[in-house]
């Protein structure tokens, strides 16, 4: 009589407990609040997890020009964000900081509403973690807008200011 060849399972794959992920997202939520991050990020074992507050910044309108209900104010200025995102002449931030617009409390701004900027030059610095860093003009133009108040805290790709 033949034998019939034993049959090939595939190998279940091994992971770890999903409650082992969940407590380790809650640490970090909890790493979050107490530190007043608005996101932290770490990689053990191959396991890379992200954990972010969704932080947003409503843009100053006037009384006069304010819808009434809040909720339509937070849409218009989040979808007004996003369109400056997307315009040619808008520069975004680079990274999670804070924004300042003179390398000085007190300093003459680096750049002004209609101020003509060449390629390299600094328009502000973002503080992240206690290191200043220059956000340089990726182009040659006019400032038409400027986004952000001074210390105000910006997110990663957030617009900036716009060069035409």
């Amino acid at each position: 009589m033949a034998r019939q060849p034993a049959e090939k399972t595939a190998a279940e794959p091994t992971t770890a407990p999903a409650t082992d992920d969940s407590s380790l997202i809650r640490e970090l939520a909890v790493l979050l609040d107490e530190t007043n991050l608005t996101e932290i990020e770490i990689e053990r074992a191959g396991l890379r997890v992200r954990v972010a507050r969704n932080v947003s910044i409503a843009a100053a309108v006037p009384a006069a020009y304010a819808p009434a209900p809040a909720a339509k104010a937070t849409a218009s200025a989040d979808a007004t964000a996003a369109d400056l995102a997307k315009h040619p002449g808008a520069v975004t931030s680079p990274m999670v900081g804070t924004v300042y617009w003179a390398p000085e409390p007190g300093a003459k701004p680096f750049i002004d509403v209609g101020s003509r900027v060449s390629v390299g030059e600094t328009l502000f610095i973002v503080e992240a973690m206690k290191t200043m860093n220059q956000i340089p003009s990726p182009r040659a133009g006019i400032v038409t807008q400027i986004l952000v108040e001074d210390g105000q805290p910006v997110e990663f790709g957030e617009p900036l200011v716009v060069i035409e």
